[in-house]
């Protein structure tokens, strides 16, 4: 029969109020399941990883979350794993997961929005569809998946769109590829699956830099000052700044600064449409276009190639091919 294990890291779905009244991590992975509203179909089994909210986390702490997901798949009885998250920073890890994935069976995602002792709370409902999914043979191969709300999303190109209402996530480029309802499962699109990326250390610093209308180089040259050995530029439009920003561009990546291009639109690819400062300019300075991946998964990716290969044109090049396919 096989089991599914839950694998608890905090969020919302594990918060209670503490005396000062905010909501704050507490709840172990035993508690969560105690509350599903619904017998699962499968034996469940509960891990506790982490217990933070995951604007809290670090791009390490992510990568232990990838680590002991693998390990829990090392078990042959495992027919799944749900992995318990805090809405905030979930498109990160979740995204991080299926770049490092190489197993057909399901790995799941899942949360909160309102906090464990909150009386409409949605977190054992959530929970109870993950354990479903994870369990649902429908599932394998289909890499890392996102549940909220009854809604199945692929973990590429899936983030957060409302702060707080129940239906938390869109995959803006292509929306929910499955439904869930107590027990009951059915899936519309298969994710493209892509060759996995080995997991390193993520030691290296990547930081979004925001444009916006009269942007200068200060944010971006402080980062680098920093220590950023890739930045993404969370652009306007298809993909635009300024002639300053594209001189500064030119600059960083001459002196070995991976910088990647990316926008702050809900939707849409990256494009070179534009110059004078636009995405023509800004590609010619060795700024790489991104796709539909926005600034939160981009940066993952980067920081993934860049812990893994320590030469930026080694790095920029799998980038671009990366980004060319998602």
């Amino acid at each position: 029969m096989g089991k599914v294990v839950v694998l608890s890291t905090g969020g919302t779905i594990a918060s209670r109020r503490n005396a000062q009244g905010a909501s704050v991590a507490s709840d172990a992975s035993d508690e969560l399941l105690s509350r599903l509203p619904y017998p699962p179909n499968v034996a469940v089994t509960g891990r506790d990883v982490l217990r933070l909210g995951s604007y809290l986390l670090t791009p390490r702490d992510m990568g232990l979350i990838a680590k002991e997901v693998r390990k829990a798949l090392e078990e042959p009885d495992v027919r799944g794993i749900v992995v318990t998250h805090g809405t905030d920073t979930m498109e990160e890890t979740a995204f991080l997961v299926d770049l490092v994935h190489d197993d057909p069976r399901p790995v799941v995602f899942t949360g909160a929005q309102r906090a464990a002792d909150a009386p409409d709370t949605d977190g054992p409902r959530n929970l109870a569809d993950a354990i479903t999914i994870a369990a649902a043979e429908e599932a394998r191969n289909r890499g890392v998946l996102i549940v909220f709300d009854g809604a199945v999303y692929s973990a590429k190109g899936t983030r957060k769109t409302q702060t707080l209402a129940a239906a938390a996530f869109a995959t803006p480029d292509g929306g929910p590829i499955g439904q869930v309802r107590q027990n009951t499962v059915s899936f519309t699109a298969t994710p493209e699956r892509k060759a996995p990326i080995e997991l390193g250390e993520l030691d290296a610093r990547v930081d979004i830099v925001a444009l916006y209308p009269g942007a200068d180089t200060a944010a971006l040259d402080a980062v680098v000052a920093a220590g950023a050995g890739g930045v993404v530029l969370e652009a306007t439009g298809a993909g635009n700044a300024n002639p300053r920003i594209c001189e500064a561009v030119a600059r960083l990546t001459e002196n070995g600064t991976v910088v990647a291009l990316s926008t702050r639109v809900h939707a849409g690819p990256v494009v070179a449409l534009y110059g004078n400062g636009g995405g023509v300019d800004l590609v010619a300075a060795g700024a790489i276009p991104t796709g539909t991946l926005r600034p939160s998964q981009v940066r993952i990716l980067l920081t993934v190639l860049l812990s893994l290969h320590r030469d930026p044109a080694r790095v920029a090049k799998e980038l671009a091919q990366a980004c060319a396919s998602r």
